[in-house]
């Protein structure tokens, strides 16, 4: 079930005035009873996190990893990213930053004084490491996975084709679709899956089929406008707002075990970009893991090993001892 709540004057990094009607969904036990894990959706996801249609389903469920019978699971819907929100015009005047300060306003709102967890891969992690420079004492865990705590100049590089793509093309949700598919996957993970064979059912190649199928799926349900705000906010990733001084500042606040997720072949946040930023706390912080997740199939790969992604977490949502 889909609820909003409002956050009514807030002022943005730019310092501008904004009012939100934030949308988010909670599943599993009721707030309030049961340590709460706050999940954040990637670049084209939603609050649609499990059930039968759920993008995370495998992993957030009943007798899941994240188990419904044991927390209660919150997800907000980024603003702007058009489900059950309006589209956001002047996009340009957000930073992810704002994002982060928004949802943990809505979290102060909801009376949740800690969370047990913070889990989200892609924009969804960054999210986390804004949210926790913000806030260093929120949460318990902080799991970020295939992100980082800022945007290297690859992310830019790919961001700034797809926000060219987005304003010029004639069909743009379905030619930056196409694109970003190539970036979130590797050659090997294409050579696995099609190994340059037909289409039978076209006259194209399975790999230009699939493209197709991905293009055209996003098309049905992604506005442009979405597709620019999210690629705009995914480009402007900095928790140390250009001054990369102040890192170990913000970081050595942060409260929480940090459990870096890196993905062995992922080509947008590469995994040497992971492990610095490992090296990097561990000379200030003890509480601070990097686990690896060793797959073909690039940064999507958390949307897609789920035996392996349950593996990596096991023992942190199988702690019995939330208090």
């Amino acid at each position: 079930m889909i609820r909003k709540i409002e956050i009514n004057n807030y002022i943005s990094e730019k310092g501008d005035n904004w009012n939100f009607i934030l949308s988010y969904q909670l599943f599993g036990k009721p707030l309030g009873n049961s340590p709460v894990v706050l999940v954040n959706h990637s670049l084209t996801g939603n609050s649609n996190l499990t059930g039968q249609k759920g993008w995370w389903k495998s992993l957030v469920g009943k007798n899941k990893i994240i188990d419904l019978e044991k927390y209660t699971i919150l997800i907000f819907n980024i603003p702007g990213n058009g489900y059950e929100n309006e589209l956001i015009q002047n996009y340009k005047d957000l930073v992810l930053r704002d994002i982060a300060k928004v949802f943990l306003i809505a979290i102060e709102k909801m009376s949740i004084k800690s969370l047990f967890a913070m889990i989200g891969g892609s924009i969804g992690g960054c999210l986390i490491w804004e949210m926790n420079a913000l806030n260093p004492t929120i949460c318990k865990n902080l799991i970020p996975i295939a992100c980082d705590w800022k945007s290297n100049d690859w992310v830019k590089a790919n961001t700034m084709v797809q926000n060219l793509i987005l304003l010029n093309s004639k069909n743009p949700v379905y030619d930056a679709r196409i694109h970003a598919m190539i970036s979130y996957r590797t050659q090997k993970s294409f050579k696995i899956k099609f190994n340059r064979s037909k289409d039978l059912n076209s006259k194209s190649t399975q790999v230009e089929s699939w493209l197709n199928h991905h293009g055209k799926k996003l098309n049905q349900g992604f506005s442009v406008q979405s597709y620019k705000l999210m690629n705009h906010l995914l480009s402007n990733v900095d928790i140390t707002d250009g001054s990369e001084k102040k890192f170990k500042s913000l970081i050595s606040r942060v409260e929480g075990n940090i459990y870096i997720i890196s993905i062995k072949s992922d080509l947008l946040f590469t995994h040497s970009e992971n492990r610095d930023t490992y090296n990097r706390i561990l000379k200030f912080k003890k509480n601070v893991y990097l686990r690896t997740l060793i797959s073909d199939h690039g940064h999507d790969s958390f949307l897609i090993e789920f035996d392996k992604m349950t593996n990596l977490l096991s023992d942190i949502f199988k702690y019995k001892d939330h208090n």
